[in-house]
C-alpha cells in the first residue's frame, strides 16, 4: 500500500539521512511524505558504492533503478517500498526524468577508483547529485526555478559532506576530493589513505572548506522563493560543520564533526525565519 511505503521511506530517511529528514519537517504535511519518498530514492541510489564489493555489481544496481524509472513511466511499479512511494511522488509533481537520470548517472563516479582531476569535474558531480536533490525537492515544496541556488548550495553541501566523510573513504582507499587540491597542498593520496595528519592536511581541509563557503555565499545571493526554502535547508548546516572541520587542532582521522540535533533544528528554524539559508 502507498501509505505503508511512504511510512517506510520516512523511517529510512530519519535513520539514514537525518539532515534531510529535519528539513522535510518544515513543509506542509501533505508535501512531507513526498519529500521523504524523494530522499529515500536518493539514499538508495547514493549508497550503491558502499553496498557492493565490485563496481560491476554497483553498475547493475544503478541500472535496476533506471529500469524502475522506465517502468514507472510506462505505468508499472516494482514491489519495492521506495519505488512504490516514489512512483506516486513522480506522478504528483511531474518530476523531470533528466534530473533523476542525472543523479543516477553521477553516482557511477562513486564506483570508479580514479579520483576527479579538477574542481570543475567535482562540481559537475556535486551539482548532479546534491544539486539535483535540491531541484527535485524544490519542485515538491513549491513552484518556480531554483537552478542557480541549487547548483551552488548542492556543491557546498556535497563538499562539506565529503570532507566529513574523509576518514571513512580513506579507510576504503577511496578519494572523492579532486587531485587538483591535493597537488596544491602537496598531499599524496597515500598520506590520506594512511591517515597521517600534518599541516598539509590542515591546509587541504582549509582550502576545501573555503571553497564550500564560497559556494554557500553564492547560493545565498540567489533569490529563492520562500516556498522553496525547505529544499535548501540542509545547506544551512554547512557553516556548523565547517566550523568544526576547521577548528584549531582538528584531526579528521580522529575527531568527529557531529552537530547536536537541537543546534541543527535551530539553524534550520533561523533560516526559515530570515528567509535565506
Amino acid at each position: 500500500m502507498p501509505a505503508d511505503s511512504f511510512a517506510a521511506c520516512e523511517t529510512l530517511v530519519r535513520n539514514a539521512d537525518y539532515d534531510r529528514y529535519l528539513s522535510a519537517l518544515f513543509v506542509p504535511a501533505d508535501k512531507r511524505a513526498h519529500l521523504f519518498a524523494l530522499f529515500a530514492f536518493n539514499y538508495e541510489v547514493a549508497k550503491t558504492a558502499e553496498s557492493v564489493s565490485q563496481p560491476l555489481m554497483g553498475q547493475i544496481r544503478l541500472q535496476w533503478w533506471r529500469d524502475a524509472l522506465d517502468e514507472i513511466d510506462g505505468g508499472r511499479v516494482r514491489q519495492h517500498e521506495a519505488v512504490t512511494a516514489f512512483a506516486e511522488t513522480i506522478k504528483a509533481y511531474a518530476l523531470p526524468r533528466p534530473l533523476l537520470d542525472g543523479l543516477i548517472d553521477a553516482h557511477e563516479n562513486d564506483l570508479i577508483e580514479t579520483p576527479f582531476e579538477t574542481w570543475a569535474e567535482f562540481d559537475t558531480y556535486a551539482d548532479a547529485t546534491a544539486g539535483n536533490v535540491i531541484r527535485l525537492a524544490a519542485r515538491i515544496a513549491g513552484s518556480g526555478n531554483t537552478d542557480a541556488a541549487a547548483r551552488h548550495a548542492g556543491i557546498a553541501y556535497a563538499l562539506t559532506g565529503l570532507l566529513r566523510a574523509l576518514p571513512f573513504h580513506a579507510a576504503k582507499r577511496r578519494l572523492m576530493l579532486p587531485l587538483e587540491v591535493l597537488r596544491a597542498a602537496a598531499v599524496s593520496q597515500e598520506q590520506i589513505f594512511s591517515g597521517t595528519m600534518d599541516e598539509k592536511i590542515t591546509t587541504l581541509i582549509a582550502v576545501s572548506a573555503a571553497r564550500a563557503r564560497e559556494h554557500l555565499d553564492s547560493a545565498r545571493k540567489a533569490k529563492v522563493p520562500r516556498a522553496h526554502l525547505a529544499a535548501l535547508l540542509p545547506c544551512s548546516l554547512v557553516p556548523l560543520y565547517l566550523k568544526s572541520l576547521t577548528r584549531r587542532g582538528f584531526n579528521p582521522f580522529r575527531d568527529i564533526t557531529e552537530v547536536p540535533v537541537y543546534r541543527r533544528q535551530l539553524a534550520m528554524l533561523a533560516a526559515m525565519m530570515r528567509g535565506s539559508i
